[in-house]
């Protein structure tokens, strides 16, 4: 590595992307940066640099590069997904999916510019709140999540990262998908989408080369949502379930705390095989505000959990 360039991540403080001035990072992933901005009329926005961590460093001007000439074809099969995906989400006006407003290549890599909303992730808000989330909120969020995925798939992406943490709730509640990072759907593609799964919400055809990915992919990135979002923890990694299942069933774990209807969607969006996974987004999104049977509140110790899952306090 030559003097003018170092492993320094973040653009700094006061940097000019064409009209916009980035104030400080909002977030850093394994593949990007994720900046808040201003442009000329101090409107914010959330920008978006495609900076694979493990790969990169900055110049002193501010220029991205590639420190191991053997990630250079991998560095620009990134960059052209990157590309690819800012274009069809800046085609996509859904207000449950992030609203790209531009996008553009500028030191040597491309840079996604995001509409900023005041809220936190459902991660956060699960945190906040013991853990987990009452049904009806639950089934609301989820179905209008879907209906806004569904017109992400029809321009023939894949989200491939759905987890809390990618769920961002604005301050009125309204749920938004973000960070389609690892969102592909070309077969010569899909090694590079293996390398950013997540542990937990991935499912099993992520960890193979060669199978299929598709909305069935997708499901089980919901299924794992939801299921942390009823309180419990974090899934193993599928490839570790194929091989032992350790997860309690969703209709054994919350038994008594949310209807049998979504317990037993949970565990179907769970499955290791896709097949046995509900069928399409449009029937999942059904199902999921279908009326169900409500459960009672809990009798004896249970009951300062439950009420903390209805938005009381926490037990203490």
């Amino acid at each position: 590595m030559d003097s003018t360039q170092s492993k320094s991540r973040s653009l700094v403080p006061g940097s000019r992307l064409e009209e916009y001035t980035i104030v400080r990072v909002l977030s850093s992933g394994g593949f990007s940066e994720v900046y808040l901005a201003l442009d000329g009329h101090d409107r914010k926005y959330a920008i978006k640099e495609y900076l694979p961590r493990d790969m990169v460093g900055r110049s002193d001007v501010g220029d991205v590069t590639v420190l191991n000439e053997l990630d250079r074809e991998v560095f620009k099969l990134g960059l052209k997904c990157f590309f690819e995906e800012a274009r069809v989400l800046a085609g996509i006006h859904h207000p449950n999916v992030v609203r790209v407003s531009n996008f553009f290549r500028a030191n040597q890599t491309v840079y996604m510019v995001m509409e900023y909303a005041d809220g936190r992730s459902l991660a956060r808000e699960l945190e906040l709140s013991d853990g987990c989330m009452p049904e009806a909120r639950l089934r609301k969020l989820f179905a209008e999540l879907i209906a806004g995925l569904d017109e992400v798939h029809k321009q023939h992406l894949l989200h491939l990262d759905i987890k809390p943490g990618n769920i961002y709730l604005r301050r009125n509640g309204t749920p938004m998908l973000l960070d389609f990072g690892t969102a592909r759907q070309g077969a010569h593609e899909i090694h590079f989408a293996a390398a950013m799964i997540t542990p937990g919400f991935a499912a099993p055809e992520q960890y193979n080369n060669g199978e299929p990915l598709g909305v069935w992919t997708d499901i089980y990135g919901l299924g794992a949502s939801m299921y942390l979002t009823m309180g419990g923890s974090r899934l193993p990694a599928a490839n570790l379930r194929l091989r032992q299942d350790t997860l309690p069933p969703a209709t054994q774990l919350f038994a008594g705390k949310y209807s049998p209807q979504l317990l037993q969607l949970v565990e179907q969006c769970l499955a290791l095989a896709p097949a046995a996974r509900p069928g399409s987004l449009g029937l999942l999104r059904a199902q999921l505000l279908a009326s169900y049977q409500e459960v009672a509140p809990p009798t004896g110790r249970r009951w300062q959990r439950w009420l903390a899952c209805l938005g009381g306090k926490k037990s203490r």
